[in-house]
């Protein structure tokens, strides 16, 4: 493809975010929430709340955000914060699994972890150099910098880990990988190489407590990490882009008002926090009313 993407083209390209953002939150309550309640759960949620700030940030003119000038090149609030605090409230709503947290629950396979971590990589680089409709150089930055951002933030994860434990491991090398790859997500198209380095040390370094820590305090079973990699990742990146997209910062965005713009990026975070965590947690009261959420003790283990 050389120049703009045709807008049919583009529109199958949106659907794809559709479809990704509601299935982040399911890692949140995996093995434990009814199918029927799933199903329901997911259309809901995609209208009511992915629909609306997807078009508040990416409608152009007519968006609420856009005019705001928020910076979300391929969906760090749209995608991120969205599902990811959403997924907080699923967690929390829906319930720990049985024999959690003193029952050990690592992945069932660490190879097929690693293998899909691998995917998802691969696929993110069509997400965030796909987000610029063109082939282009800003293309090809948004491509670079979702390599240098998840390189680091793994990285990170792993020298954390070698220093508390004693060791690295392929599970942390894996999910600090996907941490990168959620808060570069916002600034692909605006930051540099720099700001994504420095990116993905902060990310790496967050979502490490986010998905230890911080889920250990709050006691709940979030099994997968989606609030505490996508939904903190997806945070910071969207509070960050506001400073490293300046050009100072080795960024692409020339005389930009850092102080303007980080309060720009923050209130548009907020907002969208907010508005999903509300619905969320509306939707999952009259669905657990309608049709039950958890499913039987047997159906589970």
């Amino acid at each position: 493809l050389v120049g703009t993407v045709p807008e049919s083209l583009y529109v199958t390209f949106q659907m794809t975010f559709a479809i990704i953002t509601p299935a982040l939150i399911i890692g949140a309550f995996a093995e434990r929430m009814k199918f029927s309640a799933m199903l329901w759960f997911t259309a809901l949620w995609f209208t009511i709340v992915y629909l609306p700030i997807c078009h508040m940030v990416w409608g152009g003119p007519t968006g609420f955000m856009a005019r705001m000038g928020v910076f979300d090149f391929a969906g760090g609030i749209v995608v991120h914060i969205t599902a990811g605090f959403s997924a907080l409230v699923a967690a929390v709503m829906v319930g720990n699994r049985h024999g959690y947290p003193h029952t050990p629950m690592p992945p069932h396979s660490l190879t097929l972890t690693v293998i899909g971590t691998g995917m998802l990589w691969v696929g993110w680089f069509g997400f965030n150099a796909g987000s610029a409709v063109a082939a282009n150089g800003q293309a090809g930055m948004a491509m670079l910098v979702t390599q240098i951002s998840p390189a680091v933030a793994a990285l990170t994860w792993m020298a954390i880990e070698w220093t508390r434990f004693g060791k690295p491991s392929v599970l942390g090398f894996a999910t600090g990988a996907i941490a990168g790859l959620a808060a570069v997500t916002p600034g692909a198209g605006t930051v540099g190489p720099a700001g994504a380095f420095a990116i993905g040390i902060v990310s790496g370094t967050a979502c490490f407590f986010g998905a230890t820590t911080l889920k250990r305090w709050g006691g709940y079973d979030d099994s997968l990490d989606a609030f505490g990699v996508h939904g903190v990742g997806g945070l910071l990146g969207t509070i960050l882009v506001g400073i490293f997209a300046a050009e100072r910062f080795g960024g692409q965005v020339k005389d930009l008002d850092i102080t303007r713009q980080l309060g720009v990026q923050a209130l548009c975070a907020a907002i969208t926090m907010v508005w999903s965590v509300a619905i969320t947690f509306a939707l999952l009261k009259i669905l657990d009313r309608a049709v039950g959420l958890r499913a039987e003790e047997q159906d589970e283990r």
